[in-house]
């Protein structure tokens, strides 16, 4: 199995036009095999792109449709409201991809949904998306680099070491069940623990590679669900060790203050907690790969 998407997904790119970031990866992603169904743009409903329908509103496409699954990559100034279209529209799930959304905007679209949209799921924003191998990929990671079959979920903060962590299971024919990158904003809509539980839940999932950052404490509340939830093995990394207190690092949510958010201190706490810590994305793989060998 994979958790919050697979081959029956249905997918509306919100924002297509010809030029657009949503046209190129969504015409990647339906290349690798998602249902890319429909697209969305107030000014381009009735026209088809690239053999996509397009029509004005999210409402419309999921009637004609019956799309399940967004992907949104509109500039920040929009995609707030996008978020919401789409939950108002009865998607149950939001990939959302923009940067530089402002945080009282992330915050206000998180409490609308979870105050008036509770069904609706959102990844990201900020994040690279979500990819079940073989099944569907919604966002902007490269199909090639990884690997259908099972028996490895991956959650990451970093989109970066998300890439690298699939490409080393993937090279040592580690196949994964999915692939979700939650983004380092400082208000995600999906977090650690929702990936963590999704995991244990699944039955193909046997084991779990956690990639995490400095800032913030959502490591830390993974390492309590972690000690108290979950009888599957799990192998964590925590990028940003040697960052320095106070200073941002690639994300707006990866800041050190004082002696909280840092790595060591995420790093004890799933140690604590009975995940193996690697000090690096390759003994991760390293790591992980031992423990597929002992399933």
């Amino acid at each position: 199995m994979s958790i919050f998407v697979d081959e029956n997904t249905k997918v509306v790119i919100q924002g297509l036009s010809p030029t657009s970031q949503g046209c190129y990866h969504g015409l990647r992603n339906r290349a690798y095999g998602t249902q890319v169904v429909a697209g969305t743009n107030p000014r381009r409903g009735g026209e088809v792109i690239e053999g996509i329908p397009v029509y004005s509103t999210v409402a419309e496409a999921v009637a004609e449709t019956g799309a399940n699954a967004s992907f949104i990559t509109v500039p920040p100034a929009g995609a707030p409201a996008a978020i919401l279209e789409a939950a108002e529209a009865g998607i149950p799930f939001v990939v959302c991809i923009t940067e530089f959304i402002p945080a009282h905007d992330e915050a206000r679209v998180f409490a609308a949904l979870r105050r008036n949209f509770p069904r609706t799921r959102l990844l990201g924003p900020n994040c690279p998306g979500i990819i079940s191998p073989g099944k569907a990929n919604i966002g902007i990671t490269a199909g090639e680099i990884a690997l259908a079959g099972g028996p490895v979920g991956l959650v990451s903060r970093s989109g970066t070491v998300f890439y690298q962590a699939l490409y080393e299971l993937t090279q040592k024919g580690i196949g994964q069940t999915t692939g979700v990158g939650i983004g380092g904003d400082p208000v995600p809509g999906t977090g650690f623990v929702d990936c963590l539980a999704a995991f244990q839940a699944d039955p193909e999932t046997k084991a779990v590679i956690m990639i995490g950052e400095i800032g913030g404490t959502e490591e830390e509340r993974a390492a309590r669900f972690i000690a108290e939830q979950m009888d599957k093995p799990v192998v964590t990394y925590i990028a940003g060790v040697t960052a320095p207190p106070g200073r941002k690092m690639g994300h707006a949510g990866a800041i050190v203050s004082g002696t909280s958010g840092t790595a060591a201190a995420k790093m004890a706490a799933l140690a604590e907690a009975g995940a193996l810590v690697a000090q690096n994305p390759t003994e991760a793989g390293e790591l992980m790969a031992d423990v597929v060998a002992g399933l």
